[in-house]
């Protein structure tokens, strides 16, 4: 599989059900992913401001391409109620070539530029 339909998986924690909603219908709006997961809520505990803090959050995993990366990043930075979002890509080693041409197929529009 080339660069341009290498498929990734970008994880990102929301504040809350609500956002992690909005979010993930901007995403898949944007075509700037094939699927987007809203998981489950999960206790987050990290360094803030000199302190610790922890806090209830709401995971996406994000299916799209490595192409596609640059704007889903610059999408979320714009759109994420955090002042600094976790935003983390991670490779996907191997997978179904079906779901993985799925995902190319998906994200080719904002590959092109389009973001609707």
């Amino acid at each position: 599989m080339n660069t341009f339909q290498q498929s990734i998986v970008v994880w990102c924690n929301c504040p809350n059900e609500t956002s992690a909603t909005a979010l993930a219908n901007g995403i898949i709006n944007a075509r700037l992913a094939a699927c987007v997961n809203q998981m489950g809520t999960v206790k987050s505990t990290y360094h803030w401001n000199g302190g610790i803090e922890t806090a209830q959050e709401v995971p996406l995993m994000i299916k799209t391409t490595l192409a596609a990366y640059p704007k889903l990043e610059t999408w979320l930075l714009e759109h994420h109620p955090y002042d600094v979002p976790e935003i983390i890509a991670l490779p996907i080693m191997a997978g179904s070539p079906s779901y993985l041409t799925w995902i190319a197929q998906e994200t080719r529009s904002s590959e092109q530029g389009s973001t609707k």
